[in-house]
């Protein structure tokens, strides 16, 4: 019954400003008249700024517990709703300053690691001097000046031209090579202490190369393949070719593929690839090592996927081709490009369930 005195606001003829006419009226209202006392003069109305209550209701008739329960109780009842939503508020600005946190921290690591690997480098051999080949072994060579790039080529004459002249002058006879561009017929002297190997050997051509120098591979250097197509007769690719001629079937693996031109790539322009690699932390590596200002590096695990997609993709610019020179249309070009790339990803499915289940 107190509380709900306490609760209940005071009577509209009542006001704060009457307080000794409240003390006398509570006062009869004690004694108990006989008879009801004169109702008092019409006062105006003002709203009451402080909560008064009658003083019939004394201290005396409200117990100790009920003091301390009801102010508790009621602010508790006031305060439960700001304080749910000043919880969620402060989750919210924690849960923002840590997703920050973790940008921050990522790219850190990313531009730390991608300084670490560049000064970690210090030799990449490239297979091969075709025209690719070429052109990966500058653009690497562009991207650290201490850099040892050796290149292993078959012609003399070929190394000749690229160590006197620094040029390759049957692919890029106008375009200079960086100063560290080496190139070697000795294969135990290009291979020793590299970090990195990028093989630009042809396909039909790469799996008696690779076995007449599998005794001076090291077992865990990386190895980059430029190659794309299917080898003849075997169908196999890259990915199988490597480990089964060099008798290491651990032997690190990445796959760089895209549609790119040597000649774009020697000449800075813009261009996209991406390296396939089961190793996360190894396609990684050389996303690091080939990435530039001019060469976006995307990442993938789906070496297959990425295989199959390089090597026929060269089937469909040849239809392509076709299509422009019998001035067949844009609709069959895009007919055809629509069907091509719908086999591909329908082959590339087929072959990695294949693998799966072997």
């Amino acid at each position: 019954m107190a509380a709900l005195l306490l609760e209940l606001p005071p009577p509209p003829f009542l006001n704060c400003n009457h307080h000794q006419f409240l003390s006398k009226t509570s006062l009869r209202l004690h004694n108990f008249p006989s008879k009801t006392p004169p109702p008092p003069p019409p006062l105006a109305f003002t709203p009451p700024t402080t909560s008064c209550f009658l003083s019939t209701v004394t201290s005396s008739s409200i117990s100790k517990e009920e003091k301390e329960k009801e102010p508790h109780s009621t602010a508790v009842a006031s305060t439960n709703a700001p304080d749910e939503g000043s919880q969620q508020d402060r989750r919210k600005v924690v849960q923002i300053a840590w997703e920050k946190l973790v940008r921050w921290s990522r790219s850190w690591r990313s531009k730390n690691n991608k300084t670490d690997l560049l000064e970690r480098t210090n030799k990449v051999v490239v297979l091969g001097g075709g025209s690719f080949g070429t052109a990966m072994a500058a653009h690497v060579a562009y991207r650290k000046s201490s850099l040892e790039v050796q290149m292993l080529l078959r012609d003399p004459l070929l190394c000749q031209s690229i160590n006197e002249n620094h040029c390759n002058c049957k692919y890029f006879p106008e375009h200079k090579l960086p100063d560290n561009v080496i190139a070697t017929t000795d294969a135990k002297a290009a291979l020793l202490d590299a970090d990195f190997c990028l093989h630009a050997v042809p396909v039909q051509f790469s799996s008696s190369f690779l076995e007449g120098i599998a005794e001076y591979v090291d077992p865990g250097l990386p190895f980059i393949s430029l190659s794309k197509g299917l080898e003849l007769n075997t169908l196999r690719m890259m990915s199988q070719i490597i480990p089964q001629a060099l008798g290491n079937p651990y032997q690190p693996f990445v796959l760089l593929s895209g549609p790119s031109f040597a000649l774009e790539l020697m000449n800075k322009l813009p261009t996209a690839m991406v390296v396939a690699s089961k190793d996360k932390k190894l396609a990684h590596a050389t996303q690091q090592l080939l990435a530039s200002s001019h060469l976006r590096i995307s990442t993938s695990r789906d070496v297959t996927g990425v295989e199959i997609a390089g090597a026929l993709k060269n089937v469909l610019a040849i239809a392509a081709g076709i299509v422009e020179g019998m001035n067949l249309g844009n609709n069959s070009m895009a007919a055809l490009v629509a069907q091509g790339c719908s086999e591909i990803r329908w082959l590339a499915t087929k072959v990695f369930h294949l693998f799966c289940n072997i």
